[in-house]
């Protein structure tokens, strides 16, 4: 953030005061405000707000299901009381659409199982994980909760991923290393790990060691230096990719991801998977991969959106990192914690802290009407 949109405490404190006055706060109640939107907090769900919320906090697709997947769910209720029902064909869809044998694909309730079952499958509780910090953080509490550890690497300066720094890692504690974790474009800077990079990390460290590649978010990728890692699959590499229909096809609320990998590797994940996949997200899932014209509507209105919104914040003279994803973060100068509650009273919620980046804010891309509102909301918090 240049200097002279360094936002003092008592400028941003001065905002905050005046967006929470209409609400009927007192200055003086504004710490009051700070405790009762803690990060750690959940946005209300039961006090009849939730709906009027313009929801920037969880990276979810606010459009919904397409029309195709919402007309296939609705055919699908009449498998609702059965247990062995026709499901869409959903992994022979996946399969399909990735090029892969029906075999390579495991599919789970959303890619945080995925995550999940990697992490139990893998590291027991002597092995480590490999990654870097800030990422996506549920691979690292998995592996908190069954006793095991992470090795946690710090972002370069440019907010990128330190592939040299998990190669070295990597190799140097080969024996106690369970898998190293690549998101791929990362969570919450939306960045990405370009091929070459990926290539070279799979190159340097041992064929023994398998790399979870998760994937969440690259339907929104432009960078051409980016691919996926599904091919590597294909060579027979040591590579697990997730995925997630909770994004571009807007399925958060109904479960459902696959891994792709090598049978014997799937097997392993298969042992700690639940299988509780209903049949509704079944036939929406394998709807939803044959719509391409939605979800080419959906991508499109999202990086407009992402550039209009990234483009008004380096205008007034906020950093933003270059993102690759349905979210971005700009440096407010600020504790995340208290910006976050200001934009609570003003209905707008958006993401928790993402420590070390404690004066980032990452940002979900919403509807226009709610991209409309941060902005209004960021102007009048920041007097810009």
């Amino acid at each position: 953030m240049s200097s002279e949109h360094a936002v003092s405490r008592r400028k941003f404190m001065g905002g905050a005061a005046t967006a929470v006055g209409a609400l009927g706060l007192a200055p003086s109640g504004l710490q009051g405000m700070l405790a009762r939107y803690a990060p750690e907090s959940r946005i209300g769900r039961q006090d009849g707000g939730y709906d009027a919320l313009a929801k920037l906090s969880a990276n979810e697709n606010p459009y919904g299901p397409s029309p195709a997947a919402m007309k296939a769910m609705e055919a699908a209720w009449k498998y609702s009381n059965r247990y062995g029902y026709p499901d869409g064909d959903v992994q022979e869809v996946v399969a399909g659409h990735l090029g892969v044998p029906r075999d390579h694909v495991l599919l789970t309730a959303g890619s945080e199982e995925v995550l999940k079952s990697v992490g139990i499958a893998l590291l027991g509780t002597d092995k480590k994980v490999v990654g870097v910090d800030p990422s996506y953080g549920s691979v690292y509490r998995y592996a908190t909760g069954i006793h095991a550890d992470a090795i946690k690497l710090p972002l370069l300066d440019d907010h990128s991923q330190n592939v040299p720094a998990m190669i070295k890692a990597t190799n140097r504690h080969h024996r106690g290393i369970g898998f190293v974790y690549l998101c791929n474009p990362n969570n919450p800077t939306g960045n990405v790990v370009p091929a070459a990079e990926v290539r070279e990390l799979l190159d340097a460290i041992p064929d023994d060691v398998p790399v979870l590649v998760d994937e969440a978010y690259h339907h929104f990728v432009e960078d051409p230096r980016y691919e996926s890692a599904v091919p590597y699959v294909k060579e027979g590499r040591n590579v697990i990719v997730a995925r997630t229909f909770s994004k571009i096809y807007g399925m958060a609320g109904m479960r459902l991801g696959y891994a792709v990998a090598a049978p014997p590797m799937l097997e392993r994940l298969r042992t700690y998977a639940t299988g509780s996949i209903n049949a509704l997200v079944k036939w929406g899932g394998a709807a939803s991969i044959k719509d391409t014209k939605t979800e080419a509507k959906v991508r499109k209105e999202t990086l407009r959106l992402r550039k209009r919104s990234t483009e008004q914040l380096a205008g007034w003279g906020f950093e933003v990192i270059p993102s690759e994803t349905n979210f971005f973060m700009v440096r407010t100068g600020r504790p995340v914690q208290e910006v976050r509650a200001a934009f609570r009273e003003e209905m707008v919620a958006v993401g928790r802290p993402f420590p070390p980046m404690l004066d980032w804010l990452r940002v979900s891309v919403g509807t226009e009407e709610e991209m409309d509102r941060f902005t209004a909301t960021f102007r009048k918090l920041f007097a810009v």
